[in-house]
């Protein structure tokens, strides 16, 4: 299999999918590997001591040696310098998995893999996140409740809570496949549960694709309502406007919810997904003007927990993981991957993210997220 030089000697590298089983090596060749290894070690110590002893450049020998500690000093400069303007990975959405049990038209992170990280390599990633910043987690999918029947979720979220000391942890689902006895479980370590819900019409829900046969997403999403308040989890209603649902008017039903929040998106194209020759939806009957979501907005504008994203707030302002734990750049209109920070790091990955952290906190990206300080009456 080919794979990039990095991975190479790899058990696993999980940005280009390159796995070695060690079994299938004979003692010889690591044998021989390992000897190479060190005889190259060695050659270049011993290169440089050469080059140090003789003066490097003739005519320098003290001169040299400054201009090392000079440019030592310029490069630690540099780095600093680097550090100071890296991205923190405040806010992470991560998407463990792709699959899903719904076929919303306007998806843009479709079922194009049915991979999902072990367990102990999605903590293993999860932790590089909080060394390196993390204050909330979100997952999503996909549909994140789809897997293992939520327990892999549940698992995801009670380490985030009690083992990383999160100050926020949410998850994004439609809702279908979640469970009173998984609040029982794992509630106490779940700060917000978002559900998307784009309609308040049945009707409109299954010409979009947000159903399953004929089972009533509206009736999911008040039970859930109702577990949430029961279990004191933060509720929050995502909605993505498009042709479909431009003329309804939901604000009777937001404000009997009564989400902490209500994510208003426009319908976004992203090629490769929803978008283009290779995309699993065709999302471009769904797309509305700028104008229409402005006039949505303007008729839901006494709804006081109403957060709007546009297209051009939305695009770049997230920071997003995909089921490799690499980040996605959207910049170009698709999903551009970085390396995976299991083989990286993050401050190396993370380079590649194409975040617009001024973007994120004009969009209202950070806001009161732990459950333990929003005050809410359960």
């Amino acid at each position: 299999m080919l794979q990039h030089p990095q991975c190479k000697g790899s058990r696993r590298c999980y940005t280009c999918g390159f796995k070695m089983h060690f079994s299938s090596v004979s003692p010889k060749l690591l044998l021989q590997l390992c000897i190479s290894t060190i005889h190259s070690i060695f050659a270049s110590v011993f290169s440089k001591v050469r080059y140090w002893t003789a003066g490097g450049c003739k005519g320098s020998v003290s001169v040299l040696p400054a201009a090392a500690a000079a440019a030592a000093a310029a490069d630690s400069k540099l780095n600093q310098s680097k550090d100071r303007d890296a991205t923190t990975p405040t806010s992470v959405n991560y998407h463990f998995t792709r699959k899903c049990n719904y076929k919303c038209g306007f998806c843009f992170h479709t079922a194009k893999t049915s991979f999902v990280l072990p367990l102990e390599e999605a903590q293993r990633g999860l932790k590089l996140l909080k060394e390196s910043g993390m204050e909330k987690i979100n997952f999503s999918g996909g549909e994140p409740f789809l897997h293992e029947k939520g327990e892999f979720l549940g698992e995801m979220v009670q380490f985030c809570k009690q083992d990383l000391q999160l100050p926020s942890v949410s998850i994004v689902s439609n809702g279908s496949m979640i469970k009173e006895k998984w609040f029982q479980k794992y509630g106490a370590y779940l700060d917000i549960l978002a559900v998307s819900c784009d309609s308040f019409d049945e009707a409109t829900n299954q010409l979009i694709g947000r159903a399953q046969g004929r089972k009533s997403h509206l009736e999911n999403l008040y039970k859930i309502r109702n577990w949430c308040q029961q279990y004191k989890v933060a509720f929050k209603i995502n909605s993505v406007i498009n042709t479909f649902n431009i003329d309804e008017d939901m604000s009777e039903h937001i404000m009997e919810l009564n989400p902490v929040r209500w994510k208003v998106f426009q319908c976004l194209l992203i090629d490769g997904e929803n978008a283009g020759q290779d995309a699993l939806r065709e999302a471009e009957r769904f797309v509305i003007s700028d104008q229409q979501f402005q006039e949505f907005l303007d008729r839901h504008s006494n709804v006081s927990c109403l957060v709007p994203e546009s297209n051009e707030k939305m695009r770049n302002s997230y920071l997003i993981l995909d089921e490799y734990m690499r980040f996605l750049d959207c910049r170009e209109g698709r999903k551009d991957p970085s390396k995976s920070i299991l083989d990286v790091g993050v401050k190396e990955a993370i380079c590649f993210s194409g975040f617009d952290e001024k973007m994120f906190l004009k969009r209202g990206g950070k806001y009161v997220w732990s459950k333990a300080d929003m005050k809410l009456e359960w």
